[in-house]
């Protein structure tokens, strides 16, 4: 199944062009950024305004329920984007299908920007926008992977975790841009005007971001790793197949291995802006303030993550800081009883141990993989571990808190870090 397409440099010996560290590393964080950004502006205006915009109706929760039902749209598409920008990725670069996936994130994201609500147009309303929810998830599927194989495949001996942790810097960098847009949003203008227009504006300014992200992109070099396959003619005709004929158990437990990490970021972030503006009756601005404060403690750790792994070994601090997200996960219903230090507390504790975990999963997700199908078996890997453990995350917390309680949201997060723990001890010690 090999390819035995030539390449100019391979016929004439030449040596690959090598991209500036610097260069690699902004192109990496910044375009995870924006998808992040594009990806958790949704998943702030699904808490605050879409419920009333696009799925009015005389019950709140059920309004909210739907809203999250949209919001987990975007995971399933996710594996799709993973498998299609993944074959071109593993057959024609990394570099170029970077940049479709950014495009096609950017363009869903200000699509949404534009849509009538349902007042305007009924049902057609939360059909558009599901499936602008859609177009996001497939562009993040393509999109993280690539980001990951730009960080590690340039990474020098013994850097691949400190490498492979700047594309994560997106996640909690987009966080707190997004969550910091809306509470600026929210300080200037009134409730009324927000949901009237000023929800529309994130989604519309994604383009500016989105030209910044082209450019940089567009500046790199092919990363030498890909560069190597294509002169050994080592690329296959469709690496999906080759990932799921021999690389199989690497899928499962590279899903699972990430299980705990979604989970626990999706209770922290989605879910808990809605259940302190539903449920602690917070104010909107309040409820945002408690999430840049989770953002800003979750970007600090990953970069502490990045260097410890090097040392350490990235399986020992996945071993690790699964089983204190594990412990962590008793102190829910404490934490999140009524009282603003405890959630402050558990933001910061949930947030630090967050960081610690995302710094590392992306390098832990594609070192198993050749690189011949590693954007491809890396992004499945990352993105059925977003169907399994995030796509549903806010809805199921919200349904078993509203039933039984917040102690059994805790169990939920303690049963995805037992999952989690067995997979990684499951794996070998070069296999994460």
């Amino acid at each position: 199944m090999s390819d035995i397409t030539s390449h100019p440099s391979a016929a004439a010996g030449a040596a690959p062009v090598l991209n500036r560290p610097s260069r690699v590393l902004l192109a990496s964080l910044i375009g995870t950024t924006i998808e992040f950004f594009d990806f958790y502006v949704y998943a702030t205006a699904a808490v605050l305004v879409f419920p009333a915009l696009f799925f009015p109706g005389e019950d709140p929760t059920t309004a909210l329920l739907a809203s999250f039902a949209t919001f987990s749209i975007a995971f399933f598409a996710r594996p799709l984007g993973a498998v299609v920008f993944g074959h071109f990725g593993d057959r024609i670069g990394r570099k170029t299908t970077l940049v479709a996936a950014l495009l096609t994130m950017g363009i869903s994201t200000v699509i949404i920007g534009f849509l009538p609500t349902y007042a305007q147009i009924g049902v057609w309303a939360p059909a558009l926008l599901a499936l602008c929810r859609f177009g996001q998830g497939f562009g993040l599927g393509g999109e993280w992977g690539g980001a990951v194989l730009i960080a590690t495949e340039n990474a020098p001996e013994g850097k691949r975790s400190w490498y492979g942790m700047f594309p994560q810097l997106g996640a909690p960098v987009g966080l707190f841009l997004s969550s910091g847009l809306f509470l600026v949003l929210l300080t200037f203008m009134t409730r009324e005007d927000l949901l009237a227009w000023g929800w529309r504006i994130p989604f519309l300014g994604s383009i500016v971001l989105i030209v910044i992200g082209l450019w940089v992109r567009l500046s790199l070099a092919e990363t030498p790793a890909f560069q190597k396959a294509i002169d050994k003619e080592e690329r296959v005709s469709v690496p999906f197949v080759e990932v799921f004929r021999n690389h199989k158990r690497s899928l499962f437990l590279g899903t699972f291995v990430a299980l705990a990490t979604f989970v626990l970021f999706y209770i922290g972030s989605a879910y808990l802006l809605s259940y302190n503006v539903k449920v602690l009756q917070m104010s909107l601005p309040e409820a945002l303030e408690v999430q840049l404060v989770g953002a800003v403690v979750f970007g600090l750790f990953i970069p502490f993550a990045g260097k410890i792994a090097d040392r350490w070994g990235r399986r020992n601090l996945l071993i690790l800081v699964t089983v204190l997200i594990g412990v962590f996960s008793f102190f829910l219903d404490t934490l999140l009883g009524g009282s603003l230090s405890g959630v402050f507390t558990f933001v910061v504790l949930g947030m630090a141990l967050m960081g610690v975990t995302y710094g590392i999963i992306g390098a832990a997700l594609a070192a198993p993989f050749p690189t011949r199908v590693r954007y491809t078996g890396a992004s499945l890997a990352f993105n059925f571990a977003g169907i399994v453990g995030a796509s549903l995350a806010p809805y199921i917390a919200t349904w078993l808190q509203a039933t039984y309680g917040m102690s059994y949201v805790g169990y939920y997060m303690l049963a995805a870090s037992v999952i989690t723990l067995l997979c990684v001890l499951a794996s070998g010690k070069d296999e994460v």
